[in-house]
């Protein structure tokens, strides 16, 4: 790594910088700096990662400035396009520019040995932090495999990525969804699935480990910890022979039932898992009074033909069912798919209650196989709603909050329409989103050559700390809480108890 620093980027000493503004001074003008990724005008929280970029101009010298209104400056000098900005002195700026921003300042030399310098562009920097820790899933792309899965999370601070947990380690077995109660590390909730050692749900708390003998789709945790909401479907894979993306998914059947940790109890709850409604995705309220999720009425019955005749009329509502203390209440609309005359998903309500966060698409359940798929933000409290500032004409889903409701973090196949790639956008008091900018790494071309695809990112405050090989031994136990399955929206009603209805 040392090596790379001196080969690559070499800092210039305070002493030398009467040289560098001189050179900044009297080099020609030669309009705006092409570089990627583009960070120019973004808005980012003081404790992220530095923005390293590639300029895109050919070159055989380039020097960059990197400066705000208080604090030293960072001045880079190198022979190659790829900028790596020193971490320290990177956070340090950040730090002292806070609610204010930084400009960066390119300048290079070709062979003619002429400077040319391009207009400074600006990145603001906000206030309020991002949670420190980012949880996502690592898949490859194809469709019909399924052996290289693993749930990564990702120090936002640095560029430390870790595994928490990959297939390969339990017999190429499946990771499905991820979840944490109020972007805490624990308790934490994931889904798996293998051929030797079956379905289940691994649930972590306080240090201990627990495994729920069944299979578990979408889960949420109520914020007391006692409940884990969770969604069972069928879903099933088809296929287009003329469209960008070819992968298509269609929801069967699904319902929507919880699990309580302390009465070790499965159950479904009273007013939904109706047979002829599609129920799934649920996420419960900051306070835990709501539980949201979509639902759709289903246009077809069961294995007559695949893919349903009309699947592409299919779209899902928003809706929610109060709780309070062990009572459910009654199911209402949130937001009509009439509204937007498009299938609503994965509600997200923001940490303060005011918002709610979804995704929206053509039609069917699963947007990240749709160019048509954006963001929308709903205001509870008036009942606008709008689509987010940072959508792009490719698939925009997989959502999530920060801790202090600033920020969101999300999945889109931007800027090619095929890898998904997690971005980052500020969210501020009126809830209007800031310019999305793809989560940083430390080599500028990473994105070019990984051919992996990112999903269900989650914030976190800390790492989680439990170890690959305690999250093994507790998939590959025999003990495990016994919990009756729920495998299609009809159950069997004296299989599951149920709390009281108000």
């Amino acid at each position: 790594m040392i090596w790379v620093i001196i080969v690559f980027i070499c800092i210039i000493s305070s002493g030398c910088r009467p040289k560098v503004e001189a050179i900044l001074d009297q080099a020609e003008l030669a309009g705006q700096v092409q570089i990627e990724p583009d960070y120019k005008a973004v808005t980012i929280p003081s404790n992220i990662a530095p923005l390293n970029f590639a300029i895109t101009s050919h070159a055989d010298r380039y020097l960059v400035k990197i400066y705000g209104q208080d604090g030293s400056p960072i001045l880079l000098y190198t022979r190659c396009p790829q900028i790596r900005v020193p971490i320290r002195q990177w956070q340090a700026l950040l730090n002292q520019n806070k609610a204010g921003q930084i400009w960066i300042e390119v300048a290079t030399c070709g062979r003619d040995r002429r400077w040319r310098r391009y207009e400074p562009f600006a990145i603001y920097v906000a206030n309020e932090p991002i949670d420190r820790c980012l949880v996502y899933r690592l898949l490859r792309p194809q469709y019909n495999y399924f052996k290289d899965i693993g749930i990564y999370q990702r120090d936002i601070q640095s560029f430390h990525q870790s595994c928490i947990l990959h297939g390969s380690q339990f017999r190429d077995g499946c990771l499905n969804c991820h979840t944490f109660l109020n972007n805490r590390p624990e308790p934490m909730a994931i889904a798996i699935r293998s051929g030797q050692f079956g379905s289940s749900c691994i649930y972590a708390d306080d240090g201990q480990l627990e495994k729920l003998g069944t299979r578990l789709g979408h889960t949420s945790w109520h914020p007391s910890g006692r409940l884990l909401a969770f969604s069972a479907f069928d879903v099933r894979m088809f296929f287009h022979t003329a469209r960008p993306d070819v992968q298509d998914v269609v929801e069967m059947d699904s319902l929507i039932g919880y699990y309580d940790l302390e009465g070790r109890k499965a159950g479904r709850i009273p007013g939904l898992a109706d047979p002829n409604r599609l129920e799934t995705q649920p996420c419960w309220s900051a306070d835990g009074r709501y539980l949201y999720f979509a639902c759709a009425p289903k246009l077809w019955q069961a294995n007559k033909q695949f893919p349903p005749e009309r699947y592409a009329e299919l779209r899902y509502d928003i809706q929610r069912i109060s709780y309070n203390d062990g009572y459910w209440g009654q199911v209402e609309t949130v937001v009509s798919s009439d509204r937007l005359g498009k299938s609503c998903l994965m509600p997200r309500p923001s940490p303060d209650g005011r918002f709610l966060l979804f995704t929206a698409c053509d039609y069917g359940c699963f947007p990240i196989y749709q160019a048509s798929a954006d963001l929308y933000l709903m205001d509870l409290n008036t009942g606008q709603i709008k689509a987010l500032e940072c959508n792009s004409q490719f698939s925009d889903s997989w959502h999530t909050w920060s801790s202090n409701g600033r920020w969101l973090v999300f999945a889109s196949k931007r800027p090619t329409g095929r890898f998904t790639r997690l971005y980052i956008t500020h969210i501020d008091t009126d809830g209007r989103a800031s310019k999305a900018f793809v989560l940083p790494q430390a080599d500028p071309y990473f994105y070019d050559r990984f051919l992996y695809a990112y999903n269900l990112p989650e914030l976190i405050v800390g790492p989680v700390r439990y170890s690959n090989r305690t999250l093994v031994r507790t998939i590959r136990s025999k003990r495990a809480i016994q919990v009756d399955s729920i495998t299609s929206a009809t159950p069997v009603q004296t299989q599951y108890q149920q709390f009281g209805q108000r």
